[in-house]
């Protein structure tokens, strides 16, 4: 039986989970995508204003999209609660 060949380019890292740096992008990318619909319409029903709403959601979520993102690397690394792969 062949085994089957890993494609380096699309695969440039995996962890021990197996979880690639592309798939913690991705899954940053979706979920900051909710995040910024869920910031701007709360801030613009407090506010009701689009500019403030607006602003308050780039902004916020410029940094918290970073920390997101190194939050999951970090935890990737932790073994705890993780079960065995074979």
């Amino acid at each position: 039986m062949k085994k089957p060949i890993e494609n380096k380019k699309l695969v440039p890292y995996k962890s021990r989970s197996g979880e690639t740096w592309s798939r913690s992008i991705v899954k940053t990318i979706s979920y900051r995508l909710i995040i910024l619909i869920l910031d701007f319409v709360s801030i613009y029903l407090f506010t009701g204003q689009i500019k403030v709403a607006f602003g308050f959601m780039i902004v916020s979520n410029i940094y918290t999209t970073i920390g997101y993102f190194f939050h999951e690397r970090i935890w990737d690394k932790i073994k705890w609660g993780k079960l065995k792969q074979n």
